[in-house]
């Protein structure tokens, strides 16, 4: 199964899916999907209680669920309960919601953007920067934001070419970038910001998206330059990859006396340009 993993947004809120390629369909986390329609603090318990219920009503959906891996708050990869599309409308059937409808005619959307993306990758791009530009984020993080993903996606390649396994390995030379450049991995940045299911990089500074780019292009680069045989060696190229952007950093505060890596989050970031509107 060719898989790309991707957050699809309702409602301005955030669901983890799965494109499968060869299948030409969609997988969402049921998970994400139940806290969106009731709003339960606890979606685990809910899915959990509903799936008692239909197991016992013996329904054929609950036997379909199927599990894959799909990274969580911590930046690491669980098996998540999914439902493709189809199974996804039958099992909102039995979620009372006011949001039912509405977020149905959002599955048939999604689904039928993804067919359009196919046949012209560049609406994928345009898809992005209009839900950027609706949570509120500016014209010129947004544009630095898109250059990441692109960025990122360039180095992942990268680490596929070399026989690297996605999921653990690369969320391991992903602690090992970002801990060089700016003192902390993935989580303990995301500590540090006030984040829980919330992407990193989309409560990071202008600034922490570039030097986040730079380590990340950098450690892409010495791969290719020394083309490591192994898991251990290309963690040796992340540490590198990492260092180039922390001297960056280190000369970037030197000059300004400011710290780079700070706690602001999208949130807050946003409410300040918000305040300068007013």
């Amino acid at each position: 199964m060719t898989q790309h993993q991707t957050l699809q947004l309702f409602e301005n809120k955030k669901i983890r899916t799965l494109w499968d390629a060869n299948q030409e369909k969609w997988y969402f986390s049921i998970i994400d999907v139940i806290e969106v329609l009731t709003g339960s603090t606890i979606p685990k318990r809910y899915w959990s209680d509903l799936k008692k219920k239909l197991s016992k009503e013996g329904s054929q959906l609950y036997e379909n669920i199927v599990q894959l891996k799909m990274q969580s708050s911590d930046g690491k990869y669980y098996k998540t309960d999914v439902a493709d599309t189809e199974q996804l409308f039958r099992l909102i059937q039995s979620i009372p919601s006011p949001k039912a409808e509405p977020f149905k005619n959002w599955l048939a959307q999604i689904a039928s953007e993804r067919l359009d993306e196919i046949q012209d990758p560049e609406l994928t791009i345009d898809r992005a920067l209009e839900q950027y530009l609706q949570l509120g984020y500016s014209q010129n993080w947004i544009n630095q934001r898109l250059k990441s993903i692109e960025i990122r996606k360039e180095l992942t390649d990268e680490w596929k070419s070399k026989g690297l396994k996605e999921g653990m390995q690369f969320a391991t030379l992903t602690d090992i970038i970002s801990k060089a450049w700016s003192g902390k991995t993935t989580k303990e940045y995301k500590v540090l910001k006030g984040l829980k299911k919330e992407n990193l990089r989309d409560n990071m500074t202008n600034t922490e998206l570039i030097l986040n780019m730079l380590a990340e292009a950098s450690t892409k680069d010495i791969s290719q330059a020394v083309n490591p045989e192994s898991f251990e060696e290309s963690k040796e190229v992340a540490q590198q990859g990492g260092n180039v952007a922390k001297v960056a950093l280190q000369e970037l505060e030197s000059k300004t006396g400011k710290k780079v890596v700070s706690e602001l989050n999208a949130k807050k970031i946003l409410n300040a340009k918000h305040k300068r509107q007013e």
